[in-house]
């Protein structure tokens, strides 16, 4: 089956479904709560498949890869980092072999650094954006369908992260999302107006919002947005703000039909592109997805 460009799909005004949460729902299929998604890559490969699977019989458009934490120096910090190249490529492969034979896009995720850029922290920004270049270059070279640089709080950052995957390759799509975690600004004070001011000036073809806090702060942060750009928007909320069940693991209370009553809000908010983060669940997802295709 061949597939329609992510690209091209935008341009024609579909309204595409990204999937759900990683981290949160691996946890539930027993990932250790602070371990590293990404060492599942390795060790239980076929969780991973599993829940990409969940997602795309949900009705998802779009399966990112479990490689959000797979910067070398990310990996490095979590003990991984000779596994760098062998994760983000067998990363790929998961995916790839989960979409096979459906009309799903695969996107090369990449998250923050995981450490404050100079000066307050010691990664300086030639070295993130060294660090994000090589990782997206085994994204691209694994054949990605796009990349979205996410849950980006520091407008350096990300900024690093996009001049990484341009210098790797020019054209793949290339999607920038934030996490607005202090209400409508992230915890750096970047506000919606700096990163389509900032980032909107750069080659980036899709601007986003995922994570943060409250879908309600979520959704201000989606018209306040939509308001400043011109650019298709990704929207990925939580699905709604975490409590801790008597296992240590973190609960969402949306329900799968509280969180896709919403879709007709955020798309008359300006979202071409909507999912869910932390704690979306593939129910939910296809929540998601009736609400979408309504």
């Amino acid at each position: 089956m061949a597939k329609k460009g992510f690209l091209t799909r935008l341009a024609a005004g579909d309204i595409l479904v990204s999937d759900g949460a990683t981290g949160t729902n691996l946890q539930r299929m027993g990932l250790p709560v602070g371990a590293p998604a990404e060492i599942w890559v390795l060790e239980n490969p076929d969780g991973i498949q599993a829940l990409n699977k969940a997602f795309i019989n949900a009705g998802s458009d779009i399966i990112l890869t479990c490689t959000f934490g797979a910067t070398q120096h990310r990996l490095t910090a979590a003990s991984l980092g000779e596994s760098f190249t062998e994760i983000n490529r067998k990363a790929i492969e998961i995916t790839q072999r989960a979409a096979e034979g459906n009309d799903v896009l695969v996107a090369g995720s990449i998250g923050p650094i995981g450490e404050m850029l100079a000066p307050l922290g010691t990664i300086s920004i030639e070295d993130a954006e060294a660090d994000f270049r090589d990782q997206a270059r085994l994204l691209c070279e694994g054949g990605v369908d796009l990349i979205v640089v996410e849950t980006q709080f520091d407008i350096n950052e990300a900024g690093a992260a996009v001049r990484g995957v341009r210098a790797v390759d020019p054209e793949i799509p290339l999607v920038c999302s934030f996490s607005y975690d202090r209400g409508v600004r992230t915890m750096m004070g970047t506000k919606p107006e700096d990163v389509a001011e900032i980032i909107g000036a750069m080659d980036v073809d899709v601007l986003g919002i995922n994570c943060g806090r409250s879908l309600n702060d979520n959704q201000d942060a989606l018209t306040q947005l939509q308001d400043i750009t011109e650019k298709p928007i990704w929207f990925k909320p939580n699905a709604g703000m975490p409590e801790t069940d008597a296992e240590g693991l973190p609960t969402y209370s949306v329900t799968p039909g509280e969180m896709g009553a919403l879709v007709p809000v955020w798309l008359q908010a300006g979202a071409q592109i909507v999912g869910g983060c932390c704690g979306t669940s593939p129910e939910h997802l296809a929540e998601i997805v009736k609400w979408a295709n309504a």
